[in-house]
């Protein structure tokens, strides 16, 4: 006779017991991942193309527009466009993934409510919607490296790495922002501003050495965004971009700091989310 898994809801589970709970429920994570990428492109014209014209479109108007007025560009030795790409599509990633993750709770308010399950499993699942985005930018990159004669080295598996790094820089961000969005919705309002002059403060349509030797070249390199895009042109660009030690180092203790307090943040509240929503 098979027996039956009885399961036991506590106000407070410890951290094995809460993080067992969250990989039974994993399936679901499956389902909401799925869920998120279908929405994105249901009745859209272009469906998934739209991920390529993003980057692609960004790219080039940064390109032609902001390269021509700033001729920041001036003293690369590869065409522009290809450092620029590699900011582009990681901080697409990188600004999607944080607004995916602060409003996350609220969009699914009605499932919040009704349904018991770990809820940090929403914000975490908004993360293959971003990978997908970031994959097909990664592709465009490839068809402009290769018409340019740019091939990829070793390194390239590193991408990976920062790609990662990025994500946990979000959701050390977003996670809080998700608590406070339940209770002070003026958050929902702030991510999208705060975005929008993060791209200017962000090596995106430059690169770092532009601010070296600049006194506020020590508070710049704090950004995590940074860091994730300066070692993401290192492993795409070959020799033609050097490895920063001054923000990767900031990025990984954020990482580290950040997603711990943000976990501890999250759990401690999310069982209070039905008061609000």
């Amino acid at each position: 006779m098979k027996s039956e898994k009885v399961r036991v809801i506590t106000s407070k589970p410890s951290f094995i017991d809460y993080w067992k709970e969250v990989f039974d429920y994993r399936e679901l994570f499956w389902i909401l991942a799925k869920r998120d990428i279908m929405v994105r492109y249901k009745q859209t014209i272009f469906g998934v193309l739209w991920s390529i014209l993003r980057p692609l479109i960004s790219s080039l108007v940064y390109v032609f527009g902001v390269n021509k007025i700033g001729n920041l560009g001036a003293n690369s030795d590869i065409p522009y466009i290809l450092v620029i790409l590699p900011g582009t599509i990681l901080w697409l990633f990188f600004s999607q993934s944080l607004l995916n993750i602060s409003m996350s709770i609220v969009t699914n308010g009605n499932m919040v409510a009704k349904v018991f399950f770990p809820r940090i499993i929403i914000p975490f699942s908004s993360f293959f919607l971003g990978l997908l985005d970031f994959l097909i930018g990664l592709v465009v990159f490839f068809g402009f490296s290769f018409y340019y004669g740019l091939f990829p080295e070793i390194k390239i598996v590193f991408t990976v790495l920062f790609v990662v790094l990025a994500y946990l820089a979000t959701a050390g961000i977003g996670l809080f922002a998700a608590v406070l969005n339940v209770k002070y919705r003026d958050i929902g309002q702030l991510i999208p501003f705060v975005l929008s002059f993060g791209l200017f403060i962000s090596p995106v349509l430059y690169t770092t050495d532009k601010v070296l030797g600049s006194w506020t070249y020590k508070l710049y390199v704090l950004n995590p965004a940074v860091g994730a895009i300066d070692g993401l042109r290192w492993a795409l660009l070959g020799e033609h971009a050097q490895f920063n030690w001054d923000s990767f180092i900031p990025l990984v203790i954020f990482c580290l700091i950040s997603v711990f307090f943000a976990i501890r943040f999250f759990r401690r509240h999310e069982n209070s989310f039905v008061d609000y929503i």
